[in-house]
């Protein structure tokens, strides 16, 4: 008897639960974890108890059944409003789709590590006398050219020591000359990323596991010690059972976890300024700290590099002729690559920085190789949408045939054909001295900000080409410090695609500086462009060029007879109009709907709260049970009501993306 009884107790108990649970999201109208809706079914099942006590009080259910079924039946609805008031407040602090407390306890030790290694950086920072930068008070310090240049030379080292991610960003940050002053792009451009070679015991386990097999059943030789160090990665050479000499580029241990977490600490710094508004929104700092990440997480991944080889190479043999083959990329072995593993041919030459006795030696002209190098960049740049992003001298090998070779790929640039075109218009503009035609081109690509005086920036972009283009000047690679430098002005933004271009040339025009001393790489560059115009300007050019756009056309210009003929038939019947539909999308009568809905909530729970206040104030009128008068009792229906009708507000307030959709 006893045991049937905890029975039934326990069943009831479940199924009040359950129906508490059920009703309580059935009425909130959005979809629940079911553990939040069993936690807030089982608060509201405890709650039940002690409220239905309270309401009944000294009434006897025995004698007044009624009654006491109305009193139950209202504790129930409150136990049912506790349990929806339990789920609203659950989302407003942990919201569906977050980090639930099991995630929350796996990843507090992730969280402890970047705390610390945040702390780490900020340290690092006040050391190098960047403290008053950091707390907004550094404003007034930098006045004049030398205060710049000490607060550059800071950064750079802070950057320095704060490690491969933090150094990256600062080689990203130093192709920025639309954002950042002359002394900051010089001084971050001189950040190298080398660093200690990893032994040979920690990088084994890489390569076994990349691999899939010891390091000597898959190579018939290979070199323990580095060929060249890097932050990243390391090189070795070795050889293949089939006698391919090769390349293995090994990425260091922890590399993709350190990175990681460095790179979310960028992120919530650029965040944090984007939040904040003012130059940092200008700029796009949280855009620009997104693209940072994904190009070095893209770094971080070999297959990446492998893909673009293919792609550089791929590009230049469709080419065909000599140029295609004057500078050579090494081939991946695609199926030795992995994500921290990159397999490719051996380039067996000199660093183009070294390479000058050789140069002397063999008797090879400075000037050609310097032309065919700025070639094989320019053709990926305008050709192929490609191209080599840090074409420094390290990247550049002198081969023993005299031809030259590109390495290191992790770091590549892409532009697509629209940006090439524009590109394109922008470059023609500046070499015809165009005002208007270079303020067209830079709006077409640029971020345009409010209030943007386009008069102004036509005025000073010929002053600048007045400047820099006129008679007697003598462009060089400055030209485009002083380019971004206006942009800036205007704070216009540049597409990092862009900046990735003017990052890639004047990279190169260093190295061509000291590959080819007074090689002038504006002209050259003119000369290209003249050379390349000519060719899409031949007749068999032409031609296939008209034959593209015609095939393109071709489906819209089937149609356009027919549609002529309509227009011209309504409009001679005077049946001619427009109509236009408005929220004619399904997504805008969702929202409108949607927030009709909520506006319409809010009313009828404002309106419910204010009559149950009137009725609940009420002492007057008949009693239920000499403690409290019916239309008390309709007063305390009707707050329930109202409380409902706002939790059902508050809760999609709590999550505006609700998964239940607007209606």
């Amino acid at each position: 008897m006893t045991f049937t009884f905890l029975a039934a107790v326990v069943v009831g108990v479940a199924v009040n639960t359950a129906l508490l649970a059920s009703g309580a999201r059935r009425l909130l109208d959005t979809r629940f974890s079911l553990l939040r809706a069993v936690t807030a079914g089982t608060v509201g099942q405890f709650a039940a108890s002690p409220v239905i006590d309270g309401l009944l009080g000294p009434v006897d259910p025995e004698r007044r059944p009624g009654l006491a079924v109305l009193y139950v039946g209202l504790g129930w609805a409150v136990a049912l409003l506790i349990a929806m008031i339990v789920l609203v407040l659950w989302e407003a602090f942990a919201p569906a789709g977050g980090t639930t407390l099991l995630g929350w306890l796996r990843g507090l030790r992730a969280r402890v590590q970047r705390t610390r290694r945040y702390w780490q950086f900020t340290r690092i920072l006040v050391r190098n006398g960047l403290g008053p930068e950091l707390r907004g008070r550094g404003r007034g310090r930098v006045e004049g050219e030398a205060d710049q240049a000490r607060l550059a030379r800071a950064l750079s080292v802070a950057l320095e020591q704060g490690g491969v991610t933090f150094v990256k960003l600062g080689q990203v940050l130093s192709t920025r000359r639309d954002l950042l002053p002359p002394a900051f792009v010089e001084e971050l451009s001189r950040l190298q990323d080398g660093a200690a070679p990893v032994p040979w015991a920690e990088l084994e386990p890489v390569l076994r596991a990349e691999l899939g097999a010891p390091v000597e059943e898959v190579f018939a030789e290979f070199d323990r010690e580095p060929l060249a160090s890097a932050s990243v990665a390391q090189a070795h050479t070795a050889r293949l059972r089939t006698g391919e000499a090769v390349v293995v580029k090994v990425q260091r241990p922890g590399m993709a976890a350190t990175v990681e977490r460095d790179l979310e600490i960028v992120g919530r710094l650029a965040r944090t300024v984007h939040r904040r508004g003012g130059w940092g929104r200008s700029i796009g700092v949280a855009g620009l700290a997104e693209g940072f990440a994904t190009a070095l997480r893209e770094e971080l991944d070999f297959r990446v590099e492998a893909r673009n080889m293919t792609a550089v190479a791929a590009a230049a043999d469709a080419r065909g002729g000599a140029q295609a083959g004057s500078v050579r990329v090494p081939r991946p072995y695609q199926d030795l690559c992995s994500e921290r593993v990159l397999v490719m041919e051996r380039l067996v030459g000199i660093p183009l920085a070294k390479a000058g006795p050789l140069i002397e030696e063999a008797g090879l002209d400075r000037r050609v190789l310097a032309r065919e190098l700025l070639e094989a960049v320019l053709r990926q740049i305008t050709l192929d949408g490609v191209f080599h992003a840090d074409p420094h001298p390290g990247n550049v090998l002198l081969l023993a045939d005299g031809s030259l070779g590109l390495l290191d790929f992790g770091s590549v640039g892409r532009l697509d054909r629209e940006l090439r075109a524009a590109l394109g218009r922008l470059t023609v503009a500046l070499n015809q001295a165009d005002p208007v035609g270079m303020t067209d081109a830079l709006l077409e690509v640029t971020t345009r900000p409010e209030g943007l005086d386009e008069s102004a920036l036509e005025r000073d972009l010929g002053a600048f080409m007045a400047r820099h283009l006129g008679p007697g000047a003598a462009p060089d690679v400055q030209l485009f410090a002083a380019l971004f430098r206006l942009v800036a002005r205007h704070r216009l933004t540049v597409p990092p695609e862009f900046a990735a271009v003017f990052r890639a040339l004047g990279t190169l025009e260093g190295g061509l500086a000291q590959l080819a001393p007074g090689f002038d790489l504006v002209a050259e560059t003119r000369s290209f462009g003249e050379r390349h115009l000519t060719e899409a300007l031949r007749p068999a050019s032409l031609k296939q060029t008209a034959g593209d756009e015609l095939l393109s056309m071709l489906p819209m210009l089937r149609r356009l007879p027919r549609r002529l003929d309509r227009i011209a038939g309504a409009m001679e019947g005077g049946r001619f109009g427009v109509n236009v539909r408005l929220l004619a999308d399904e997504r805008d009568r969702r929202t409108v709907t949607g927030l009709l809905h909520q506006v319409l909530l809010t009313v009828l729970a404002a309106t419910s709260g204010v009559m149950a206040a009137l009725l609940v104030g009420l002492e007057d009128g008949p009693t239920l049970d000499g403690r409290i008068t019916v239309h008390q009792f309709l007063g305390y229906c009707l707050l329930v009501v109202a409380s409902v009708l706002a939790l059902r507000v508050l809760v999609t307030v709590f999550r505006p993306h609700r998964d239940q959709g607007l209606r």
